[in-house]
């Protein structure tokens, strides 16, 4: 493998296992933050308890998700010198924004959060929670708009050699990053929403504190319906997005090789790269893939055929990426569906075996987002910035292939150490009971987190 490669796997590697901390936290803080402020509300220690529990988890996440964030930034100027010198202008004003700003607002209030159960009162103490989430989902939209400049750049010119920013309010405004960002928060949400239906499954099958996880069940299975939903709405209208400003990456996607008007869907597709075309093609319906694309019938569908070899991005990755990813969504609207109506339906044989597929099913919303992000970036190649900057223009010129193979070696193992970090203390700390008595004061004795 050469320097190009190996830089990607090891951003790869650091980015995957980063992202395994982000959508979790995104969507748990929400949560956190209702169920106190139904505590806060209702008085009621039931809520109390569920703050309790999952905010100890939460923090877990968080802390872990920190470390592995701060590291993958480096490696903008360790591997991707000519990246950074070439966009540095632009893809650094989001990232100084969402330092600044959004990652300092979530970190003191987590910390507020924290250590303030016996110093402030309860309002705040919830509050500080709702900035939390606030803040954390405000980072999640500075990184989108930085990624989703990348995907479609716009508000720049060429000056000497380097993209110079001219219009921050397009970059910021910029439609890809703008539904990227709310397709990925809202994948985010029923990460959170599965992984509490999963946990407290988990808890309601050992009979452990049950009115305690029944109501956390109950608020999740809402909040993962909801989120589903969003997610199909809004990944209907970033398809199109795609297909306008990355008629590659949509025709690789979408395995489509022959530009047509209009353009038809096939159910069954199996793609052959080497004969440039799909070695089958069956179930046609006519006009369909215009009308998924551009939302009408008529309008043209490029093929790959139209862009050069060298132009194309990876087939088979893209294709396959999108479709488990796209079934995968539907599974958790069924999924979600299924929970929110067997909550409030006494059916007590079906809803034990449904929580054995819930405890199950939490690792399938991770999947999904990293076949997301699979296909975001593999489906950009070989550009790095679209149809400005390539990847292998991006990468630096002063570093070896010994080099990058030995830090992608030293952070796979670093990574992996944490990983097994992660998953043993999430796993301890999920499988505990709350106690049974917790003073319904907040100043009273026994309140730290």
């Amino acid at each position: 493998m050469n320097v190009v490669m190996l830089s990607r796997l090891q951003f790869a590697v650091t980015i995957m296992f980063h992202f395994i901390f982000v959508p979790l936290t995104l969507g748990l803080s929400l949560l956190i933050a209702y169920m106190e402020t139904r505590y806060v509300i209702t008085h009621n220690n039931m809520y109390l308890k569920n703050t309790k529990f999952w905010g100890r988890l939460f923090i877990i996440n968080f802390v872990l998700g920190v470390v592995t964030g701060i590291a993958m930034e480096f490696q903008f100027g360790m591997n991707w010198a000519g990246y950074s010198k070439y966009v540095g202008d632009i893809f650094g004003a989001p990232l100084a924004i969402e330092a600044t700003v959004a990652f300092f607002l979530e970190s003191t209030f987590i910390g507020l959060w924290i250590f303030g159960w016996n110093k402030i009162s309860k309002k705040a103490h919830a509050i500080s929670m709702w900035l939390v989430a606030f803040g954390t989902n405000m980072s999640a939209f500075w990184i989108l708009i930085a990624n989703g400049w990348m995907q479609h750049p716009v508000g720049y010119v060429l000056n000497n050699g380097r993209a110079e920013m001219v219009d921050f309010w397009a970059v910021v405004t910029n439609t890809y990053g703008v539904l990227e960002f709310f397709h990925t928060v809202f994948a985010g949400y029923v990460v959170a929403g599965f992984f509490v239906m999963g946990v407290s499954a988990y808890h309601l099958l050992k009979n452990n504190a049950g009115e305690v996880f029944k109501t956390s069940f109950k608020i999740a299975a809402t909040f993962s319906l909801v989120s589903a939903l969003m997610v199909f709405f809004v990944g209907d209208f970033q398809a199109s997005d795609v297909a306008r400003t990355q008629p590659a990456k949509f025709a690789a996607m979408e395995s489509v090789w022959t530009t047509e008007k209009p353009a038809p869907y096939y159910l069954l597709i199996v793609p052959d790269e080497k004969d440039e075309g799909n070695a089958l093609e069956t179930f046609k319906l006519p006009g369909m893939l215009s009308m998924l694309a551009f939302h009408n019938r008529d309008e043209e569908v490029k093929g790959l055929k139209d862009f050069p070899k060298s132009d194309r991005p990876p087939v088979l990755p893209s294709f396959l990426s999108f479709r488990l990813m796209v079934g995968l969504g539907m599974l958790f609207l069924l999924l979600s569906l299924m929970a929110v109506i067997l909550v409030r339906v006494n059916l007590p044989g079906l809803m034990r075996i449904f929580l054995k597929v819930m405890l199950y099913a939490i690792p399938l919303p991770y999947i999904a987002n990293f076949l997301g992000w699979t296909l975001a970036e593999v489906g950009r190649q070989p550009w790095i910035v679209y149809g400005v900057l390539k990847t292998s223009d991006a990468v630096s010129s002063s570093i070896s292939t010994s080099q990058v193979l030995i830090s992608l070696i030293s952070f796979t193992v670093v990574y992996g150490e944490l990983a097994i970090v992660d998953i043993y203390l999430l796993t301890k700390y999920a499988k505990e009971v709350p106690p049974e008595d917790i003073p319904s004061s907040q100043d009273a004795k026994g309140q730290e987190a």
